[in-house]
């Protein structure tokens, strides 16, 4: 059975007791930076010189300071900056900083997993990762809710690391929801395979394949948009708010007899099999070399699909009827 912990199973003290950097200050680190300091505890943001987040950081009333500074002051450091810099950032900044008895956290069991970072032996190794993103961490946060969250530890130097995520992740309010244990090796690679075939990579190629085949099959681009793209969004909370089960009562019996017939001719026995094969390549390592790789060389081919995509016909369709629909929220992506 899954271990879950709530607000009476963590002690606050053990992170306010610390001195925490916080590196990075993007969807997920303004959330730490800002719900930790509103639970009491003492926090620095790490950004670099000429960071467009400086600013931003400075105006909700942080310290703000070089990495190279922030982590010579902390004694827990919280890396949220993206993977594939982080092991940059740890061998020429962290790793000098780093004391036994300190604290190395992750939102993300990437670098740590595939072996990218190594900390010395006196340094706790934990991750503490809210399920959510992170202007919804912090708004959840200010309403006196809070989502679930990750609790997991690579190395337990102080013999109480579990209890000092517990109590990080208290500060930043997952406890007020649940917070499940597991393991680094566990949330990347689960991690990693839900992007791929479902939550990302799956649904993405679904709606393009959907609405490629009607419009070769002569419909409007605009009704294929609606059909493929723009309805799925009420499915989707639907499926978040009660699962397949609340959907299928939700939807029409013609939708779901459709559903249940015909789902499984899409996603059949040898897009399972394809699934396994993505899977391994998660679990033995081909994919992590593979990405470190491409961003090694400067991540040319990332670049060209990024930029295939951004063209493909359902993108300027859904811009066009998108400006169509003024309810729309149009606040800026962090």
């Amino acid at each position: 059975m899954a271990i879950i912990h709530y607000d009476d199973d963590a002690d606050l003290s053990l992170v306010t007791s610390r001195k925490v950097a916080i590196l990075g200050f993007g969807s997920q680190g303004h959330a730490h930076a800002l719900n930790l300091r509103d639970s009491g505890v003492d926090v620095r943001v790490g950004l670099r010189e000429g960071s467009a987040s400086w600013a931003k950081a400075e105006a909700e009333g942080l310290k703000v300071m070089t990495p190279e500074e922030a982590c010579a002051e902390a004694d827990l450091i919280m890396v949220l900056v993206p993977d594939q810099t982080q092991k940059a950032l740890y061998d020429e900044v962290i790793a000098k900083h780093l004391a036994d008895g300190d604290a190395l956290f992750f939102a993300h069991g990437f670098n740590i997993h595939f072996g990218q970072i190594d900390p010395p032996p006196g340094v706790d190794v934990v991750m503490a990762a809210p399920k959510a993103p992170g202007h919804l961490v912090r708004r959840t946060y200010t309403e006196g809710g809070g989502t679930p969250g990750l609790v997991a530890v690579h190395r337990d130097a102080s013999g109480k690391a579990k209890q000092l995520g517990m109590s990080y992740a208290k500060a930043m309010g997952l406890t007020r929801a649940g917070l499940l244990e597991t393991t680094f090796e566990e949330e990347t690679e689960t991690d990693l395979f839900g992007e791929q075939v479902v939550l990302c990579g799956g649904v993405t190629a679904l709606i393009q394949a959907g609405f490629e085949t009607l419009v070769e099959a002569g419909y409007q681009p605009e009704s294929a948009y609606f059909e493929c793209l723009h309805e799925l969004k009420l499915i989707v909370d639907l499926l978040y708010e009660g699962g397949m089960t609340k959907m299928r009562h939700s939807i029409s019996d013609t939708a779901e007899y459709g559903d249940l017939t015909r789902g499984p001719r899409i996603v059949n026995a040898d897009t399972k099999a394809e699934m396994k094969r993505i899977l391994g390549e998660i679990q033995d390592g081909r994919f992590a070399t593979e990405f470190i790789l491409e961003n090694q060389a400067g991540q040319p081919t990332f670049k060209a699909l990024r930029r295939k995509g951004s063209e493909h016909e359902i993108e300027q369709v859904g811009a066009e009827v998108r400006s169509m629909m003024p309810w729309l929220n149009r606040r800026e992506v962090v």
